[in-house]
């Protein structure tokens, strides 16, 4: 939620600095949308097969590396195509995640608190990302890139500390 409510007030600048159209601009935002609604299924799937712990990590993994990449990009190109690899992690990551939080607490009052924690955290980040974003865009607008990487990174430690190694989960038969 962070990253993709900063993105939008670091267009203007992006547009600027590397010289691009307005249609290739729509690029930066529609291309993590469309990574994420486009994979947002698979990711579950492939999370139930492989196990949720090691797509979460390997998906935040690859969303820290795209982040940093973004944040070094020259050319139109490059931004968009780190914006669609972001998006297809976080596609991912979101149903990894939710499923490790279902399946890490009991039903009742702990998998409630958790669910709600997992919800504000994403809402405040959303809210956050704006003003992050206008001042890390009076910077520079690659902050807005670089910023994402620390907190994924503190995310993927706390991840390989707390979240238990279930192993692969069985099939069931459908």
């Amino acid at each position: 939620a962070l990253d993709v409510s900063m993105i939008g007030v670091a267009l203007p600048s992006i547009r600027t600095d590397l010289h691009m159209s307005t249609s290739s601009l729509q690029w930066v935002v529609s291309a993590y949308v469309l990574g994420y609604g486009g994979f947002l299924l698979l990711g579950r799937r492939v999370a139930d097969l492989l196990g949720r712990r090691r797509v979460f990590l390997v998906s935040l993994g690859v969303f820290i590396v795209a982040s940093g990449l973004g944040g070094f990009a020259t050319g139109a190109t490059v931004l968009i195509a780190t914006r669609f690899v972001k998006g297809i992690s976080a596609a991912f990551t979101a149903p990894a995640g939710l499923s490790i939080i279902t399946t890490s607490f009991p039903e009742g009052a702990a998998r409630n608190k958790a669910l709600s924690i997992y919800t504000a955290t994403g809402a405040t980040g959303f809210s956050l990302g704006l003003v992050f974003g206008g001042l890390l865009t009076e910077i520079g607008w690659r902050w807005v890139f670089f910023l994402p990487v620390p907190v994924a990174l503190a995310t993927l430690a706390g991840a390989l500390r707390f979240v238990p190694n279930a192993g692969r989960p069985a099939l069931r038969p459908r």
